[in-house]
């Protein structure tokens, strides 16, 4: 289990989330970008939440400016190798990673982290935001947050195991298991799309992931939604329950997905871009996205 500062956890990733939000204050003559195709690297596996988020988007773009957006899925170490390749990539405009707030976490737990998740990158937008989704498979022998209480209790002391694919999903994973008492194995994957199959297969009975994980997989049955990590209820999973309301108040967690540049990314570029995001994002097509 890491060991994490929850108040600091909940402080940097907040800040960051903020910076997202604010377009660059400094807009200079825009030129003609983009002229050539755009890279989003994704800093985790494909079919992911992250993944998911970041082809729709670069979908969007490539509609709006005529122009390639192409997605990189560059996964590995907690989301450090395809942002590290980003921290190093030119500030041109054309290269950009979309993380998720794990990005700012990982100063917290990683030793000699290769850069700082502030200062080496540029804020370019939020994409979502969203609480993180406690996942079963379909024949899993519990329900509910109750039932699955109940039947970890029954088992030896680890046997159940919890799928996680980066920082913030350990953070909720580990939070979990500590405010509901119980002992749970966390399983960690490179990516929400790398256990998928495992989930579904019934190789796991437990996973952690965004709503954009969890809601492809509702319709077809394939797996049960238990809990969210929100205050209230997500107005994608009306019918789910919070992990408030199933008497765990602190298991509370809002992550998010954003899209960063290297460091020095040209203000019109980087603002550009940012308005871009927001306003595709609040788009009906996106939003059902």
């Amino acid at each position: 289990m890491i060991g994490w500062s929850r108040r600091g956890l909940a402080a940097a990733a907040a800040t960051v989330a903020g910076g997202l939000l604010a377009a660059p204050a400094i807009v200079r003559a825009q030129g003609n970008w983009p002229n050539r195709p755009v890279r989003f690297v994704v800093a985790y596996a494909p079919g992911g939440g992250t993944d998911l988020t970041a082809r729709a988007m670069a979908e969007s773009l490539t509609g709006r400016f005529g122009q390639s957006f192409v997605v990189e899925n560059r996964a590995g170490a907690n989301g450090i190798v395809g942002s590290e390749a980003v921290a190093r990539s030119a500030p041109d405009g054309y290269t950009f990673v979309a993380v998720t707030s794990t990005h700012v976490m990982n100063r917290q737990i990683v030793p000699n982290l290769p850069f700082d998740p502030t200062n080496d990158f540029t804020p370019i937008a939020l994409l979502a935001r969203y609480p993180l989704v406690l996942m079963a498979n379909v024949d899993a022998p519990f329900k509910d947050v109750p039932s699955l209480i109940a039947y970890a209790k029954t088992r030896p002391p680890g046997e159940l195991a919890q799928a996680t694919s980066d920082a913030q999903s350990s953070y909720a994973a580990n939070q979990f298991a500590k405010t509901a008492g119980i002992d749970l194995t966390e399983v960690p994957y490179r990516g929400s799309g790398a256990y998928l199959g495992d989930l579904t297969g019934g190789h796991l009975k437990l996973a952690w992931g965004s709503t954009a994980t969890a809601m492809p997989l509702l319709p077809g049955g394939k797996v049960k939604v238990i809990a969210v990590t929100s205050p209230q209820r997500s107005a994608f999973l009306p019918d789910s329950p919070t992990l408030v309301e199933c008497g765990l108040p602190d298991s509370l967690f809002i992550g998010w997905t954003g899209l960063f540049g290297p460091a020095k990314v040209p203000q019109d570029i980087a603002a550009t871009l940012n308005r871009a995001c927001s306003e595709l994002s609040a788009t009906p097509a996106m939003q059902a996205r």
